[in-house]
Order: C-alpha cells, then sequence, then structure tokens
C-alpha cells in the first residue's frame, strides 16, 4: 500500500508539473546541483521543506503525513540543493526522487508499518521557475510558520524545543519586535517589552554611566547575560550611590548594538544549576544575526521639555565567505544630550557677615544673597556619545566541524554634572570659583569581548562545542571644573580621579547525546566543563584629586577651619587603594532531558562549582511538563541556584560625595580593610538561592497563546551594601585606618535573607483582519512582592553605637524600591506599507524608604506611560517612522523638599520611566 502511496504522490506531481518541465526530467535536473545560500533553522521538517523550496527554486512534493511529527536540522551556508536537501532528511526514512525538471517528490519506504493516509495529504512546495509563469496550487494550503513558537536554546540543551513546548516560562523577543518597540537600547528594549523586568535610571557619583536592569525584582547581577549561550563579562564599574541596584555590577546592555540583535530570550527561571553564578533569577540570552541581510537606520529626537536630543546611527550588513561560511557586522554610533531637572537652589549661597559659615541664627545678611542667580543646579539626564561594533561569522571546514567567531567592541565617554557647591562652603576656594561650582564628571569606558571555538556534530546523535572567550572592561574617570579644597588656592581645577578594569577569560566545552532508551523519544544527555579566570584592577588618580593637604584659610568665614581633601564629587582613589586582585573557578555539569510518553517530559540538571577564594558549591534543577490534552500543559521547576560575590564587591575602595546634612565624602570600605573589620565587616560568601515555579500554558484558539506562571525565591545570604555609617566611632576606626576626609563608611554583608513571591501573565493573540491587515494584540503583567525573612544582629561595635547595618532604607529599596506590579498592553498593527504599534506601561505603586523618618519616605504614585509608532513604508526596503516614547509627558512625583538637595534632585529617581519626560522622534530605516 505505501508503494501505492508513493507512486501516486509522484503521478500527482508530474500531472501537475507543465509539459515543457516533464519533458526536460529525462536529464538530470540542473537545478539540485546549483549553490545557495541557506538559511533555514531548527524548525518543523513540513515548514524547512517550504524554505528550503523558497530559497532555492525547486519544488518539492511532500506527504504530509509522514513529516508532520519530524522536525529538521538546521542548514546554513553556501550548498547545492541537493546536499541541502541531504541535510534536511537526515535521520529520517524519506526517500527523494525526481518528479520532473524543477519539481522532488519524497515518499517514505514501503516497508514503514504505518496507517492508510488520504492521496490528499499531500503538500506542494511551491515556487516561480525560472523562465516559466506556471504556477501550482498548493493542496491543501500549507499550514502557517507560527510565529509563537519559535524554537528556543535557553534554558534547554535540546535543538528542537519550542517557546509552546519549554518547561520553564520564556519570553522571545524578534527582530522585528526589538524594531517596533520605538526602543533604542538593549537594556530599555527589555525593560520595555517584558513586564518582569524593570530599569534603573539612576545612579550618582561615579556610576551615572551604567544602567542596570532587574527580573522579578531582583538585583541586576542576579540576572545571568549570555550572548550566543556564552557568558557576557561584567561591567567593572560599581554601582553606587544610586537607587535600588546598589552594590551591582552587572553587564552592561548599552554596549551591545540593537541591530546586530536576531532575537532575545528571556528565561524567568533560576538557571544556575544550568549555567553557573548570576541566574537566581533567570537568563538573558541575546542572539546575534547571522544572516547576509543589510539594515541602515538613521534617528533623531528630543526631550518634550527641552534637552535630551539623541541621534543613532546603525548599519548592519551580512556577507558569505568560503564555503558556507558568512560574517555579519554591525556599526552602531550614538549621541544623547543631556536634560536639566532641577529646581533652583534655595540654599544660602553666602555666609553671613561677622560668622563663621553656614553662620548661627544671628548675624548679618551678605546683601548678595538677595541678588544671586539661584539656577546653578544641573541635575538631570547625562550627556553620551559612543561607537559600538559587533560581529558573528562562522566556516564550516568539514562536515563535522565550524569555526565561529562572535564579540563586540566598544568606546563611550559619558559627563554630568554632580551637586552645587555654595561660594563661601568649606569644600570651595572662592579665589578659584568665586560664584561656587559644580564639579563635571567624564566616564570614558573602553570595553570589548571576542568569543570563539569550534562545533560541530560528529554522528547525528553526538553534538560537540568547544569555545573560549575573553573581555576587557576599562573605566576611566576624570573631573574638570572642581578642586581640592584642601590644597588652597593652588589646587588644579581638572584631575584625573583614576580608573577601573574587569578581565575575564571563559573557556567552555559542551557535549551533548541522544541516546535510544525504549521511550517514546531518545533521552537527551548534556555534559560539560568549564573554566573562569577574572581579575579586577584599581589604577590610582592624580596625587592632587585624593591628598590631603591641611590648608586652613587665615580670613573670611572659613578662617582657621580645615578644607575639605580630596577632589569633590568623586575623591580620587589613592595609592593605598589601588591594586589588581584575581580569582579562578572550575565548574562541571550535567544536564538530562527525556520525554517520558506524549504529554509528559522531565529534565534534570546539576552542577558542581569550585572557586579559588570562597570554596566550592552545588545545585540542581528538576523540571516537568504534562499536556493532558491539546491546548493545555501544566509545567514546574524547582531548583537550588548561587551568586558568587564579584570582585568588586571584595575590593572596591573610594570615596564619593553624598549629603550626610551637609556634602562629605564617605568611602566604600573593602571587606577585608582593616577599616572593615573594626566596624564587624566578614568575608563575603555566595548567595544561595531556593527557586520554585508552577504555571500553566493555554492555547484556547490557533492564534491564541495564554501562559500563567507563579513563583518563588528564597536567597540566603545576600549580598547586600550597609547603611551609611557615621558618627563619633566610625569617624575614629576610618581615622586609625589613615582615612581622615570621610564622613562615614559603608561595605558589604550577608547580612540578610529574602523572600520573593510573584506571578507572570503573557498572553498574545495574532489576528487577521482581512481587508484591514493583521493585528498582534499582547496582553501581559508581574505582581512582585519581597519580604525580609531574616536580618542579622547588628555588630556589637555597630550595636554600642546604636548604628545599624540593614536599616530600613536599604531593606525598602528591596521591598518597594520597584513596582509592585506592572502590566502591558500592545498592539502592534500592519496593513500593507502602513503600520501602528500603541503600546500602555502601567507601573504600581514605589516608594523611597527613607532611613530614619517615615514620614520623609517618597512615593511614586500609579503611573501608564504611553508609547506610539507610526510607520509607512515609501517602497520595497525604505521605511520612515515617527514615534513617542512617553506619549503624554508624564514626570514622576517630585521628591520632599528635605530630600530634594537643595533642588538639584527634583524628581523621584525611583522612577523606571526616568525624570526627562516624553521623548519624540523620527526614524528613517533601510532594508538591503
Amino acid at each position: 500500500m505505501r508503494t501505492i502511496h508513493a507512486l501516486a504522490g509522484l503521478c500527482l506531481a508530474s500531472c501537475l508539473v507543465p509539459p515543457s518541465l516533464a519533458f526536460a526530467a529525462a536529464t538530470q535536473d540542473a537545478a539540485l546541483t546549483q549553490r545557495h545560500k541557506f538559511h533555514i533553522q531548527i524548525q518543523p521538517l513540513s515548514s524547512a521543506l517550504r524554505q528550503l523550496a523558497t530559497q532555492s527554486g525547486v519544488r518539492i512534493l511532500f506527504p504530509y503525513d509522514e513529516v508532520a511529527a519530524l522536525r529538521s536540522r538546521p542548514v546554513q551556508g553556501w550548498l547545492s540543493t541537493g546536499e541541502a536537501l541531504d541535510r534536511l532528511l537526515a535521520g529520517t526514512d524519506l526517500k527523494m526522487a525526481q518528479a520532473s525538471a524543477g519539481v522532488i517528490a519524497l515518499a517514505a519506504p514501503p516497508s514503514r508499518n504505518v496507517a492508510r493516509r488520504n492521496l490528499v495529504a499531500v503538500q506542494y512546495a511551491q515556487v516561480s521557475v525560472a523562465g516559466s509563469s506556471d504556477s501550482v496550487a498548493m493542496t491543501p494550503a500549507p499550514e502557517p510558520i507560527e510565529d509563537s513558537t519559535p524554537i528556543i536554546v535557553t534554558g534547554t540543551r535540546a535543538t528542537t524545543r519550542t517557546v509552546a513546548d519549554s518547561l520553564a516560562p520564556i519570553d522571545v523577543l524578534g527582530a522585528k519586535d526589538l524594531e517596533a518597540s520605538g526602543k533604542q537600547s538593549v537594556r530599555d528594549l527589555l525593560g520595555t517589552l517584558v513586564p518582569s523586568i524593570n530599569v534603573s535610571n539612576s545612579g550618582a557619583g561615579a556610576s551615572f554611566a551604567v544602567k542596570t536592569l532587574s527580573l522579578r525584582g531582583l538585583a541586576g547581577d542576579q540576572l545571568l547575560v549570555l550572548v550566543n549561550g556564552k557568558r557576557r563579562h561584567n561591567t567593572a564599574t560599581l554601582f553606587i550611590n544610586g537607587t535600588t541596584q546598589n552594590g551591582q555590577s552587572p553587564p552592561d546592555l548599552d554596549l551591545i548594538p540593537s541591530s546586530s540583535i536576531e532575537r532575545i530570550e528571556v528565561l524567568r527561571d533560576g538557571a544556575s544549576a544550568q549555567y553557573g553564578s548570576d541566574a537566581i533569577a533567570g537568563v538573558v540570552n541575546i542572539i546575534l544575526k547571522s544572516d547576509t541581510n543589510g539594515s541602515a537606520s538613521l534617528m533623531g529626537g528630543g526631550m518634550a521639555d527641552g534637552g535630551g536630543e539623541q541621534g543613532r546611527m546603525q548599519v548592519s550588513k551580512g556577507f558569505a565567505i568560503g564555503d558556507g561560511g558568512h560574517v555579519h557586522m554591525t556599526l552602531d554610533a550614538f549621541l544623547q544630550g543631556r536634560t536639566y531637572r532641577s529646581a533652583p537652589n534655595p540654599g544660602q549661597f553666602y555666609a553671613k557677615v561677622g560668622s563663621l559659615y553656614p553662620g548661627p541664627a544671628t548675624g548679618t545678611a551678605d546683601p548678595r544673597e538677595l541678588t544671586v542667580d539661584r539656577n546653578v543646579n544641573k541635575g538631570g539626564q547625562p550627556q553620551v556619545s559612543g561607537i559600538n561594533f559587533a560581529y558573528d561569522a562562522a566556516l564550516p571546514v568539514s562536515d563535522m566541524a565550524e569555526l565561529y567567531l562572535f564579540g563586540s567592541a566598544s568606546r563611550r565617554h559619558s559627563d554630568a554634572w554632580l551637586t552645587y557647591r555654595f561660594p563661601d562652603a568649606s569644600n570651595n576656594m572662592p579665589e578659584l570659583f568665586p560664584n561656587g561650582y559644580s564639579p563635571h564628571l567624564h566616564i570614558y569606558d573602553e570595553d570589548f569581548q571576542v568569543s570563539g571555538g569550534v562545533r560541530g556534530d560528529l554522528s547525528d546523535t553526538f553534538h560537540y562545542d568547544l569555545s573560549s572567550s575573553f573581555s576587557r572592561n576599562w573605566v576611566k574617570y576624570r573631573e574638570s571644573s572642581v578642586i581640592n579644597a584642601s590644597l588652597g588656592p593652588a589646587s588644579p581645577t581638572d584631575m584625573y580621579v583614576g580608573s577601573v578594569t574587569g578581565k575575564e577569560w571563559t573557556s567552555n566545552l559542551d557535549l551533548q547525546k541522544s541516546l535510544e532508551v525504549g521511550l517514546v523519544e531518545p533521552l537527551l544527555i548534556a555534559v560539560g566543563a568549564e573554566y573562569r579566570w577574572n581579575s579586577y584592577a584599581i589604577g590610582a588618580g592624580d596625587p592632587e584629586s585624593y591628598v590631603d593637604g591641611g590648608y586652613r584659610s587665615t580670613t573670611g568665614p572659613n578662617a582657621g577651619v580645615l578644607r575639605t581633601s580630596g577632589s569633590q564629587g568623586v575623591t580620587g582613589f589613592p595609592d593605598t587603594a589601588a591594586g589588581e586582585w584575581s580569582r579562578n573557578n572550575w565548574s562541571a555539569y550535567l544536564n538530562l532531558e527525556q520525554k517520558i510518553m506524549d504529554g509528559l517530559e522531565i529534565a534534570l540538571a546539576g552542577r558542581h562549582e569550585d572557586y579559588s577564594d570562597f570554596g566550592t558549591t552545588d545545585t540542581g534543577k528538576a523540571s516537568i511538563r504534562i499536556a493532558p490534552v491539546d491546548g493545555i500543559a501544566i509545567r514546574g521547576t524547582a531548583s537550588t541556584g548561587f551568586r558568587a560575590p564579584t570582585l568588586q564587591q571584595q575590593h572596591y575602595s573610594s570615596a564619593s560625595t553624598i549629603n550626610v546634612g551637609v556634602l562629605l565624602p564617605v568611602s566604600a570600605l573593602p571587606v577585608d580593610s582593616s577599616a572593615a573589620i573594626a566596624l564587624g565587616a566578614t568575608p563575603l560568601k555566595a548567595e544561595k538561592s531556593t527557586n520554585f515555579s508552577a504555571g500553566i500554558v493555554l492555547t484556547p484558539l490557533p492564534r491564541l497563546n495564554i501562559t500563567v506562571d507563579a513563583y518563588q525565591i528564597k536567597i540566603k545570604d545576600r549580598i547586600l551594601l550597609s547603611e551609611t555609617l557615621q558618627g563619633t566611632l566610625v569617624r575614629s576606626v576610618l581615622a586609625a585606618a589613615g582615612i581622615t576626609s570621610s564622613a562615614g563608611g559603608f561595605y558589604f554583608s550577608n547580612a540578610a535573607d529574602t523572600r520573593t513571591r510573584g506571578l507572570d501573565i503573557v498572553s498574545t493573540y495574532r489576528a487577521d483582519l482581512g481587508e484591514m491587515g493583521s493585528a498582534t494584540v499582547s496582553l501581559s503583567a508581574n505582581f512582585n512582592k519581597t519580604i525580609f525573612t531574616h536580618v542579622d544582629a547588628v555588630p556589637d561595635v555597630l550595636a554600642s553605637s546604636g548604628l545599624v547595618l540593614i536599616g530600613r532604607s536599604k531593606q525598602g529599596d528591596f521591598t518597594k524600591g520597584t513596582p509592585r506590579d506592572k502590566q502591558i498592553a500592545n498592539i502592534l498593527w500592519n496593513k500593507g506599507p502602513a503600520s501602528l504599534n500603541l503600546r500602555a506601561t502601567r507601573y504600581g505603586t514605589i516608594t523611597q524608604v527613607h532611613p530614619t523618618t517615615p514620614s520623609l519616605d517618597a512615593k511614586i504614585d500609579p503611573k501608564v506611560i504611553l508609547d506610539l509608532e507610526l510607520g509607512f513604508e515609501l517602497r520595497k526596503g525604505i521605511k520612515l517612522s515617527a514615534g513617542a516614547n512617553n506619549l503624554l509627558n508624564s514626570y514622576p512625583n517630585k521628591l520632599p523638599a528635605a530630600l530634594q538637595g537643595n533642588g538639584f534632585s527634583l524628581y523621584n529617581q525611583y522612577s523606571p520611566y526616568g525624570t526627562s519626560g516624553g521623548f519624540y522622534y523620527g526614524r528613517l530605516s533601510l532594508e538591503f
């Protein structure tokens, strides 16, 4: 009977092909030997055959019922049509025969024991044949390739798993999703499109150039970032003096060009057992483009209330190299102007006549106080300019090996004005700045990462990948319009403050093997090992940026007063803090994935890590997915995780000027320093986590997908930055350690345990509107709550002085500093050349918790932010777009006057949508 079916298929093909082409079938079809550039990803074999037909110009007839349950292998590079088809069919029983010129028929061998199938269950992959205007109708019409179920590579070692059948919650953002979002940086793209991700837009002192994001309310460095499945390096900058992400040094996503990205996969589940340290909250995997297409865009815009001008130029193009290889390169150049969102400074500029500054209640007011220009505050968005470059290349060298190389390189200059210093303050010299000054901090980033290796298949069931990656992030700091008041009038006004450098070298061996064990599908076994080396270095600044010159005025309101030492804003890194530290670790993992029966899948993972500086740790994960009926699936995971303390958290040492009643330097103390130990510090340990999640996947309609996932994440020994410790005890400890200019200090500790619970809801509907075009409608939400389940007792040395290590403000950063809920409603509509993308994002309540006074807690009320983009394709490959991020020009609540720093910080910096208002832009896009 199978023979009859195969012959019938061949006959059907012969009947459908024009006679002129059928006559030519007597000789070998030259179309099979023609070479083409193929780009076919792993997917259902039926859709892969259609893609091959489209890319080669050959028509393919195949029995749909025979291939419906099969998945294809990837086909990449320059191959003949016959070679590409052989790769797609490898491992199947399907045989190929020419039905006629330009037409290939596939059939299963007659010996296969299958149920009888209807002859009309035949798919005909159709394209136009060169030189012919004939067309062949498909019978029946092919099913569409579902964009909602792309193949994923994150959270699994399998090569055929889709979003729909993932064992853990995962979001996939394609290139079109990223383009339609209206955002330009990768960080903002993720914060805009994923409800469980929030972006931190604030950072003071030396960290304003780096913005971070959090997943499910956790910290930025509790989220692992991968690029093409390989670990992305962290920034050398320690995010300090900011808001909710204090003490973090996560990967800097702004250094990856958005136009270099094919898609982003966001795994919303603990994955330390699969990927190692940092994956407590989940994983972001950025997949770079590997095709030969080209694109370019030019964008410009500005803020509704002035400033913030932004220009960005991106060019991306791929090329074929060698025999089946490719290289894709992207260049991204950008410029962001600063904004000023401060209030006039209400403070006292000049000391009262006859008194010491700031002066007692008595005394005669300086007459200049009545006429002084109070518009001196320059708080707002920093100015940033830079260039990013990314590339992805691969070249097959045999049937079993492919060499690959990818990476990025960036240079960036960021600068911002810091808090204003009054003319008669002890941190100013009127001889140099008679009207006071604002320190101008410049940050220069140089960053690169290169990853390469060899990968391939030793057999149809055995895959290997041997890789190595090296990265370096070098950050230099310089201040202008600044002084070291302790040097008196001889102080320079431009100083090199110092540098920080992070390096990372990671090597991996990953092996995958499919093994038949008698179940419905083979057992997938993945084993691997990793070696990682890190280093962190601090380079000293100019001596003038940190020395204490001991200058005292003999006249004026500060006569006899010892002037503040060190450069203002950010004190230079002293030579005593300079140095380089390194560590290494190795790890090994084992992953098992097995489909037990139709509707039941399980996965197990285990990992062992060994660090040179704090010991070993073991983690594990178990996952299950049950699909009792079509359209409904239940999934769940249980895992343990860890995050190693970064070298920055162990060794960072510097001082920044913050408002502790008055503007004075406060020192970050390494945990192994004498000052930190005297204040109760102990060596840092790794954070340990326990994650549980359970969810349901619903597909009630063909184009409707709904996922609901609940989760709980417990973190033990959480690494936190302490409160700013002040007082007589602290000053005496600092003085004993040779730190004489700081008003206080802080250090890292494992002083608390936390628990985070939440719920993710994601729903997407793809609507065919007929003559009105098509639309994709999505509704998504995240509900999240973190509490502190344990806080260690205050060290005795601090308790005796009434100090606390983790007080209400630090706890408040994690319990109230991010939105308790976030909802996104989005509609993307297309009709012919026109498109519209409208998005409404509602952020729940956020509170900046005051260290001591509940009445000064600063709340940000819930708010809906609207984004809009309109696009029109002028002609094929040329598109003009106009849009707005924060269309209604919304601002967060203003801070209470007591927290504004004399008007410098007017709006609450905890806002996830920034403090500069609406941004309006235009963009010209080209595809070639």
